[in-house]
């Protein structure tokens, strides 16, 4: 009977082992990779609450390989405080090295898109009507559509009262 005790907490112990150890499919097997496809998995550190995870894995991303999906998600931590504390400026800069990117980058037009609400809005720059729509004209035109909603707001915004721009609350990567 002990021995069959034994042998049970011997299976428990063994698969309790097993089970902790870090899955592959886990965004934790992939903060420290070097690896490019952990840039997408800073998305799920990021969501799961694990903010200095994410923060490691967006920044690794940006250094090795100018990764603008990173940026985006980066920025979009600095401009919500997710993590850190809130810093507009280093949010808009980092979008705007997004947005600067070449036009055949993965989610360039969606980092000109976020940019140009930054300049729209005066998120932690200059608020610059002209460069806004420059930079929301450049997005629409590379099939984002939230950029020609945005850019209909403004228009719309601007026709009415010159000062008042309609805040953007639909800040989502997609």
């Amino acid at each position: 009977m002990k021995l069959n005790h034994l042998v049970l907490l011997s299976l428990v112990l063994a698969t309790q082992a097993t089970f902790a150890q870090t899955s592959d499919l886990s965004y934790e097997s992939y903060v420290d990779s070097d690896k490019r496809i952990k840039c997408l998995y800073g998305y799920a550190a990021e969501k799961t609450g694990d903010h200095a995870s994410a923060i490691k894995i967006f920044e690794d991303c940006i250094e090795r390989w100018n990764d603008v999906y990173s940026m985006i998600w980066l920025a979009q931590m600095y401009e919500s405080g997710a993590g850190v504390e809130v810093d507009l400026a280093k949010a808009a800069a980092l979008m705007k090295r997004g947005a600067e990117q070449p036009d055949d980058v993965a989610y360039v037009s969606l980092a000109r898109y976020h940019y140009g609400v930054v300049l729209a809005e005066g998120r932690g720059v200059k608020k610059d009507l002209q460069a806004a729509r420059e930079w929301l004209q450049r997005a629409s035109s590379a099939g984002q559509s939230e950029a020609d909603d945005y850019l209909s707001r403004v228009d719309q915004s601007s026709a009415s009262s010159p000062r008042q721009l309609p805040h953007n609350n639909k800040r989502t990567l997609r």
